[in-house]
């Protein structure tokens, strides 16, 4: 068989193929973040309504991690259509989909997040820098073991409180996201970790990112409404999750300032929040041409008027992005642009 020969059966073989998707499942499934999740939820219900004959988009939380590797397991009507995200695709997620076919991806930046630390109301610890954080959490703070109690142990200026944080799991996108925006600067600032990132970026990564596993930082799951009542109901913890379920629950929680700023829609959407985020969407472009509710989900996604004074992303507590971000994610939404995998680290 030439080279011309297989790649028009190839083609052939994708023409089959497609159909069958859409054969097989009529509706549009998406996985992963559980940060994006609500917004999606919220999106997939207004697709639904607007146009019942597609049917209402299946929406799971299961992890931004873990729903790469579902995303990325390969084309057809077993695998999902879109990976909802909150932090970027990573180029080993990238190889991942590539080597299983999924080649053609497009990336849609839907808004803006803050990776919120926050706690009850009646707790006595309102304000913590970044390096209170990462010395309460990390696992092996500059490389040495944690043995921190309290809140005290990390600052002296801090209460006596023991430490006891809910957070994310490892395949969460909003533990990543803790890892690089939240511990990575201050245990990069010091010196001697400065000179491992060069010399070993590997141990760098581990060090300034490992979450300690001696019961002070406790896995809560893709489940932040049990984060919220886990605070609630145990005043003196911790919780970390995506700030739309902190602004959700701003009666009974509240946020901790980090670096003296706290977590508000003006402090992400400026960015001057150290634990602002994008957030993202990405679809698989050969299940859109076989699914009509992924284009309608992608571009309801990123319709301007969700984001006005009175749409119901920005009333869920989704940071709208800057205006030029804005624009070019509708373009994506509109063509299926697929991104350079290459380009991702």
């Amino acid at each position: 068989m030439t080279r011309n020969t297989f790649g028009l059966a190839a083609t052939a073989v994708l023409a089959l193929s497609i159909p069958s998707i859409a054969e097989a499942r009529s509706q549009m499934r998406a996985v992963g973040s559980s940060t994006v999740y609500p917004f999606a939820k919220a999106v997939a219900e207004r697709v639904a309504r607007a146009n019942p004959r597609l049917g209402t988009p299946i929406i799971e939380s299961t992890g931004t991690g873990a729903g790469m590797k579902l995303f990325c397991a390969g084309v057809g009507e077993r695998f999902p259509d879109i990976e909802n995200a909150s932090r970027r695709m990573k180029a080993s997620e990238a190889k991942l989909c590539a080597a299983n076919g999924v080649t053609q991806v497009t990336e849609i930046q839907v808004g803006l997040d803050g990776v919120a630390v926050a706690t009850s109301r009646a707790t006595g610890l309102s304000g913590l820098t970044q390096r209170d954080i990462y010395l309460a959490l990390a696992k092996t703070p500059f490389g040495k073991p944690n043995k921190t109690k309290t809140w005290r142990d990390v600052n002296a200026k801090l209460p006596a409180l023991p430490i006891r944080v809910y957070g994310p799991p490892g395949t969460s996108g909003t533990r990543d996201a803790l890892g690089e925006l939240i511990l990575t600067p201050p245990c990069e600032a010091n010196a001697s970790m400065a000179a491992m990132k060069k010399a070993d970026e590997a141990k760098f990564k581990a060090i300034c990112t490992g979450i300690r596993t001696d019961g002070a930082y406790i896995e809560a799951g893709e489940n932040d409404n049990l984060i919220v009542q886990k605070l609630e109901a145990n005043p003196g913890t911790l919780g970390i999750f995506g700030y739309s379920f902190l602004e959700e629950n701003a009666a009974k929680l509240k946020g901790v300032t980090i670096n003296g700023v706290a977590p508000t829609y003006q402090t992400i959407s400026s960015f001057q929040y150290p634990g602002a985020r994008p957030l993202y969407v990405y679809v698989k472009n050969a299940h859109a041409r076989a699914i009509p509710a992924i284009r309608a989900f992608v571009a309801e996604f990123t319709k301007e008027s969700a984001f006005g004074p009175k749409g119901y992303l920005l009333q869920s507590g989704l940071v709208a992005a800057p205006n030029n971000i804005r624009a070019r994610s509708q373009a994506a939404a509109r063509t299926l642009s697929p991104l350079n995998l290459a380009s991702l680290k």
